[in-house]
């Protein structure tokens, strides 16, 4: 395995209006760990849509800064506190970073924010880094600990880690397809009719909720921290904002919604979210099959899961395209949005149609 750290995630210079004001960051930090005597350092991580993610080096120290989007007005979705609860709780139990701050006063950086450690290694995003060694044993092996990971994440006992406090289990698979039905319209920028086909679907098709575990809610491999060494063990699992109490199927589902087969069409493939299609690569199928084995649990339903996810993911990404197409935003990443919202509730149609992920 190339070990040498070549493959981990890099930073670059902060982005333009993404500052953050260093005269009042200094001084708090420095008060907080006044045994660094070195100079403060802010670079930026690019990737995400959501959260802002900062390197911060004060002296030796290095650590990771998350605070919410400059001028989001969605307090539930940027929850600093939220993140930062789940992460104190979980920490020793479950691969994730280790918090060291929550800071809920605004005057400092104008939202709240937390630290964590930096967690280095290797995530992998649409692309293999360059170089990076990945022949068909390592991506089995790596899809095996993927999934297992996510089986273990969904038998830990939240009331003993202190997270009973996190959400309302019952209910949630309602709650959940009707208000993602609800986001959608709030958001629509032209009729879509598999919208109306699949709102009447899930409903209609919707189980008797499998219980209640922690969800993470966006498990996907460019979420998690690989070794440098062994890109097969998951040093950690990142981006815990939507963590809640839940139906653990719909965290499988949403895995699933992510995972791009070597044999899916071609529109599919070109919006993949990471390496997943590889040879050696496991299969949804094959994915699906491993969880129930680890959990013992009953997948038969799956189905309903997996199009729940991919109608989620859909209007996640109609969302993104909706600010763009209101001009609230310029970034022109975001002008093709509009055609992978399509492609996204055609594959979830085509699912529930054929009955199969």
């Amino acid at each position: 395995m190339h070990g040498h750290g070549d493959f981990q995630d890099h930073t670059q210079d902060v982005r333009n209006g993404e500052e953050l004001d260093l005269a009042r960051l200094d001084p708090y930090l420095r008060a907080h760990f006044p045994l660094e005597h070195g100079l403060l350092h802010v670079r930026q991580f690019p990737s995400g849509h959501s959260n802002l993610t900062y390197s911060v080096h004060l002296g030796e120290k290095e650590m990771v800064l998350r605070r919410p989007p400059f001028g989001s007005k969605v307090k539930s979705a940027h929850d600093m506190g939220r993140e930062y609860h789940v992460l104190s709780k979980l920490h020793g139990a479950f691969p994730c970073p280790t918090p060291v701050l929550y800071c809920t006063d605004e005057s400092i950086l104008g939202a709240p924010f937390y630290m964590m450690e930096r967690v280095r290694g290797v995530i992998l995003r649409r692309n293999l880094p360059a170089g990076l060694h990945f022949p068909p044993e390592i991506a089995g092996r790596l899809s095996k600990a993927f999934i297992d990971n996510l089986a273990a994440l969904h038998t830990l006992d939240y009331t003993a880690l202190g997270l009973a406090d996190l959400g309302k289990p019952e209910g949630y698979l309602q709650r959940q397809v009707k208000g993602w039905i609800e986001r959608y319209h709030g958001s629509k920028t032209e009729e879509l009719p598999e919208v109306e086909l699949l709102s009447a679907w899930l409903n209609q098709n919707m189980p008797t909720q499998s219980g209640a575990t922690l969800v993470h809610n966006d498990y996907k491999y460019d979420n998690i921290v690989l070794g440098a060494e062994d890109i097969t063990r998951i040093a950690a699992v990142l981006d815990w904002e939507m963590c809640t109490l839940g139906d653990p199927l719909t965290d499988l589902g949403t895995a699933l919604a992510y995972w791009v087969n070597a044999d899916d069409p071609m529109e599919v493939q070109m919006v993949r979210w990471g390496p997943t299609s590889l040879p050696g690569s496991l299969t949804r199928a094959q994915l699906l099959d491993r969880y129930a084995t680890r959990t013992g649990r009953d997948v038969s339903h799956i189905v309903f899961y997996y199009v729940f996810a991919l109608f989620k993911l859909a209007v996640i990404i109609q969302q993104i395209y909706y600010r763009y197409h209101q001009g609230l935003t310029k970034d022109q990443r975001f002008a093709s949005l509009g055609e992978v919202t399509k492609m996204l509730l055609r594959v979830a149609a085509g699912a529930a149609g054929k009955n199969r992920i």
